[in-house]
């Protein structure tokens, strides 16, 4: 089957249990009670008693909170959905995989917990806008942190990448199967699912040149090393060190929630996530690629091109910034990301483009 054939969620048509935003204010604190008060009555469509507690994990494009409840003695994590981003099919879908990847011993990961009911889903009125709620149970273990030997879980994600993408490969995903299509377009191009890197903060005109022609470079290898089977299809999309979980020898992965069709070697470039400019880099890269390939086959061909998805990665995640600037992420990196991403964007020209001679050198962020 061609992939250009596989079932899309068209960015710039939200479904009809949607808002068409792309950002909102999600961070003072009326909106987190309010937030926060519609899962707690939720709650108890998962058995959860009255004197369960809540504390809000994280918040970008949904809100994650642990809940604990005293009484019965569990633990539950839950996210609660940015509306406007995923339709319900597209979690839907998220959650038919887990569950498949739990089921079949692919990858240590979240599993979802059904409601009293059996439903998976839950929906929660957030002043007039329905917002989607989902359970996982708890995983023990914490982010690997940079001090300490990240090439050994780098070796074990590669591995973990592997085994992801062949299940990928053979999964009979079941009918009415949706989630984004993270392609050039959607990133770079026309669909802009997480808005335009030409609004980066602080870019100025000589930056904006420079990504332009750099922007022209990835289509041009993109399209060249193309959309085989062999080389694009279902994946996690965001297996970057915050979405990792080291437990002893463990190594867990968390936050399917950007699943979808990608290159399958941009699952490295997302696990370097606003790290890209770090000098390990190409150790971490040459660690994941000797894990990847005690699993499966990765071509020399495959590896030069990773550095090219990182500078896609790079590109996307400045866009991001930009369109999510009240994020706590966006607020830290700032301006010097997008100054960070011409400067990567200067020596990848110098590498890969034969005719970027013109790209003139000097800072570009104010």
């Amino acid at each position: 089957m061609s992939l250009d054939a596989l079932p899309i969620m068209d960015a710039r048509s939200p479904g009809p249990d949607e808002a068409p935003t792309m950002t909102e204010p999600m961070y003072d604190e009326a909106f987190l009670m309010r937030l926060e008060g519609g899962l707690r009555a939720a709650l108890p469509r998962w058995g959860l008693s009255g004197g369960t507690q809540l504390k809000l994990l994280t918040i970008s494009e949904n809100a994650t909170f642990r809940a604990h409840d005293p009484a019965a003695g569990r633990d539950l994590v839950f996210r609660v959905h940015r509306p406007g981003y995923h339709s319900r099919a597209e979690i839907e879908s998220e959650l038919a995989w887990l569950t498949a990847l739990g089921r079949d011993g692919v990858v240590p990961t979240l599993t979802p917990v059904p409601q009293t009911d059996g439903a998976l889903i839950a929906d929660i009125d957030d002043d007039g806008r329905t917002r989607h709620v989902v359970a996982f149970n708890l995983l023990p273990g914490r982010e690997p942190a940079e001090g300490e030997d990240l090439p050994r879980w780098y070796r074990e994600l590669g591995a973990i990448n592997a085994r992801l993408h062949a299940h990928a490969k053979r999964w009979q995903r079941p009918d009415g199967f949706v989630r984004k299509r993270w392609d050039y377009e959607a990133m770079l191009g026309e669909v802009q699912l997480w808005g335009d890197w030409r609004a980066g903060l602080g870019l100025d005109a000589e930056g904006r040149a420079v990504l332009e022609r750099t922007a022209d470079v990835l289509r041009r290898l993109i399209e060249d090393y193309g959309t085989d089977e062999s080389r694009f299809g279902l994946v996690h999309a965001d297996m970057r060190v915050a979405n990792l979980l080291v437990d002893g020898d463990r190594l867990s992965v968390i936050d399917f929630d950007d699943c979808g069709f990608s290159w399958f070697l941009y699952d490295f470039a997302a696990s370097v996530s606003f790290s890209e400019h770090e000098p390990y880099i190409p150790e971490l890269q040459a660690a994941w690629i000797e894990g990847y390939r005690t699993v499966a086959p990765l071509s020399d061909e495959d590896c030069a091109i990773l550095p090219v998805f990182i500078m896609l990665r790079r590109m996307l995640l400045t866009a991001w910034i930009a369109s999510h600037s009240e994020t706590p992420t966006a607020l830290a990196l700032g301006e010097a990301y997008t100054s960070g991403t011409v400067d990567l964007a200067r020596i990848f020209l110098a590498t890969y483009d034969a005719d970027g001679a013109d790209i003139v050198p000097g800072s570009t962020a104010s």
